[in-house]
């Protein structure tokens, strides 16, 4: 007799959400300097933290699929300018230029070009989140005793510093901050970088909603409440064009479907009871 196979099923496991890449620090700093609180010095390094994972386009010519060239271009002779007779210009009228050179520019660099001074220690959640620019990760030049300490004592206090910096031709005030067992540098807008919104009439302009409206809105505001979790939002259109990418590397046909036509807008009791409609059934 013929021995018998022993059979077993196999359970699949659930399938997971795609995970994002992880993103790499790259291996060099784009900034050296020292981070300084009175006559502590901490030298330190500057990696990007921040990317745009944005689909990118070139801009190509038609007839043979070649790249386009952009080029520095004199609008006066319309001559090719080479760059060792390129100087940097402020416009103080239309067409009329005050004209600088490099010694004179460096002449005025601050002394966050090198160094974060700190001036004080802040809570972190006081800082408005509309004045946050950009964040870097700040790494211990040779200097891991005095980093991992200042480290420590921002996670115990809860607190975070604020001081200056200068990257590539500007000057930031910038905030240190503990971020994942890190210190993570995160720099500032000027408030006259951010523009006030009651300086629009239309906002002056707005009524008291009605109660019965702002009863419904609120509910509904109390029903779709929850945790934030970042991992739940994902980049569609990335993810759609990346593989149409795929199909046009396989040449496959493509077919472009046309967008469906969106429910015209309804009056805003109807709309707020209906979403609420909605809700429930969930």
């Amino acid at each position: 007799m013929g021995k018998k196979l022993k059979t077993e099923t196999v359970t699949k496991p659930e399938a997971k959400p795609k995970e994002s890449p992880k993103t790499p620090v790259p291996k060099r700093a784009i900034w050296t300097g020292s981070l300084t609180i009175g006559l502590i010095n901490v030298p330190v390094r500057l990696y990007p933290m921040i990317y745009d994972r944005g689909i990118s386009f070139h801009f190509l010519h038609k007839t043979d699929g070649q790249p386009l060239k952009y080029e520095r271009v004199c609008t006066k002779d319309g001559k090719l300018v080479p760059w060792d007779e390129v100087v940097k210009g402020y416009e103080v009228a239309k067409k009329q230029y005050i004209v600088f050179n490099k010694e004179e520019l460096d002449a005025f660099k601050p002394e966050s070009d090198r160094r974060i001074r700190i001036d004080k220690f802040i809570d972190y959640l006081s800082i408005d989140p509309i004045y946050f620019h950009t964040s870097y990760i700040l790494m211990p030049d040779k200097s891991n005793d005095s980093y991992g300490l200042l480290l420590k004592a921002l996670e115990t206090k809860g607190k975070a510093c604020i001081g200056r910096i200068t990257l590539r031709t500007k000057e930031y005030p910038a905030i240190v901050h503990a971020y994942k067992d890190s210190l993570v540098l995160t720099t500032l807008r000027y408030p006259y970088d951010v523009a006030d919104p009651q300086s629009l009439e239309e906002l002056k302009e707005l009524k008291e909603p009605a109660k019965a409206e702002l009863a419904l809105a609120v509910k509904i505001i109390t029903d779709l409440s929850g945790e934030f979790d970042i991992t739940e939002y994902r980049d569609n259109y990335r993810e759609k064009v990346e593989a149409l990418i795929q199909k046009k590397l396989k040449g496959e046909r493509i077919v472009v479907e046309k967008p469906v036509v969106k429910e015209e807008a309804k009056e805003l009791m109807s709309a707020l009871r209906e979403t609420l409609k909605q809700l429930e059934k969930k």
